[in-house]
């Protein structure tokens, strides 16, 4: 293939910039991520990934799509102590008061901690010739070239040793910075328009602990979702982990905040409308203390819309589009992102911040229809709720419904759930039928 230019930097070296960084090696010569923290030696947690130590899911695409960039990657991680599982044997997901039937989905799975699963990324990254990491760095800005058209590299001042400001050149920036981006105020300072912004408000506050994991724990399986639903909306999760943990996160809406007390947080998951993770926690020996983290806001920047954009740079992972992380759909956009990026520059430079803002606005769509719809299910949440937002929750609820005893339209939902089919799928003719024939019996046998 052929080389676009001979250095390509990366603002931010999280899972974001990470991915980032793998497409970037295969077109240009030398490839550089910048990141304020310092690498981590091992799998811990960093301080710039405040939500590092909370618990994490990765799709099943996004587990496909890490297979496909780093081939080997599963049966890797599995060796270090990640947890494999089909996601529907092996996952009970718990919504619209039932249960998902059980089933083999051919849904592969993996339930490892963010540490686990950062380190081992970065680690395959690493080993790529062309790639390297400046740590301990801050980016101050863009430098751009006299008219402001084209963006030449970025500033750097690292945070110890030499107080001189460097600057960085580069064909092209990419902004990784996470949803803290300043990108568009960087926009701004050069006479740019800034990117329309779209805010849902959840204000998410949730809890986690880490237990240990025994056999006769959730026997069989490897995780436990309970999602939030009327009246109390709260919701918890419990996931397996490396070093034979559990992960357990309680949480609700709307500042409804988990007590951090033990028998408050014990007695919380007691309350949830299923009792699972209660029956693990109660007398599980825990691993740590009870930590916090708060989620205000779904966030999406539609830098697809603007009429003007500086070539050489453009905006990747959570500094384009930032989801209630209680669906577990971060990690596996970035992933998809990646193989985006990758496809934009196989077509060459030019434009290229045009061309991935308009092939990331369609595969942002999806998975932001997903969670801002199912977030406006709460009535105290303010959004707009079209007519297609509330037919599409009907619809789901009563597909949830004919899924407790439907292997078929169990599996079907979680193909869409973990965004290895669009929507549209679950609107097909035979999921429709199912649907339909499954109310009727029901309808048929009530008394």
């Amino acid at each position: 293939m052929g080389r676009l230019g001979s250095h390509a930097i990366v603002i931010g070296a999280s899972m974001s910039g990470l991915l980032a960084g793998r497409a970037l090696a295969e077109y240009y010569d030398k490839v550089t991520l910048v990141d304020r923290d310092a690498t981590p030696l091992d799998c811990e947690p960093r301080k710039g990934v405040p939500q590092g130590r909370h618990t994490h899911g990765l799709l099943a695409r996004g587990r496909e799509v890490l297979e496909q960039l780093f081939p080997g990657f599963t049966d890797e991680i599995v060796a270090q102590g990640a947890v494999p599982g089909d996601l529907g044997e092996a996952v009970l997901w718990f919504n619209h008061g039932h249960y998902l039937c059980n089933a083999h989905s051919a849904l592969a799975g993996l339930a490892v901690s963010r540490p686990m699963l950062e380190n081992a990324v970065r680690r395959r990254v690493c080993q790529l010739s062309n790639v390297r990491i400046r740590q301990r760095c801050e980016v101050l800005g863009p430098i751009c070239d006299a008219d402001h058209g084209r963006v030449t590299g970025v500033e750097v001042a690292p945070h110890e040793g030499s107080v001189a400001v460097e600057r960085m050149n580069g064909d092209l920036v990419v902004d990784a910075s996470g949803r803290g981006s300043r990108c568009p105020a960087w926009l701004e300072g050069l006479g740019y328009a800034k990117p329309r912004e779209e805010r849902i408000k959840v204000n998410i506050g949730y809890r986690t602990r880490l237990y240990r994991r025994r056999p006769e724990h959730l026997p069989g399986k490897m995780a436990a979702i309970i999602a939030a639903c009327p009246p109390d909306w709260h919701f918890g999760a419990i996931l397996a982990q490396e070093r034979e943990r559990w992960t357990v996160s309680l949480g609700g809406y709307l500042d409804d905040e988990v007590p951090t007390d033990d028998s408050g947080y014990t007695e919380f998951a007691r309350r949830l409308p299923q009792s699972e993770i209660f029956d693990v926690i109660r007398d599980a020996e825990p691993l740590g203390p009870i930590l916090t983290y708060n989620f205000s806001t779904n966030q999406r920047r539609y830098y697809e819309e603007l009429s003007r954009f500086p070539e050489g740079l453009l905006i990747f992972g959570d500094a384009l589009c930032s989801f209630n992380p209680i669906y577990g759909q971060g990690m596996t956009v970035g992933c998809i992102e990646a193989l985006t990026l990758r496809e934009c520059l196989a077509g060459g430079s030019n434009e290229i911040g045009r061309r991935f803002f308009r092939a990331a606005k369609r595969l942002i769509d999806i998975p932001w229809q997903i969670a801002v719809g199912s977030d406006l299910q709460h009535q105290r949440v303010e959004g707009k709720r079209t007519a297609q937002i509330s037919f599409v929750n009907w619809y789901i609820a009563k597909l949830f419904h004919s899924a407790s005893r439907d292997p078929f339209l169990a599996t079907k939902f979680l193909e869409v759930a973990n965004l290895m089919k669009p929507p549209s799928a679950l609107l097909s003719p035979p999921v429709v039928l199912r649907i339909c024939k499954d109310r009727l019996s029901r309808l048929r046998i009530a008394p």
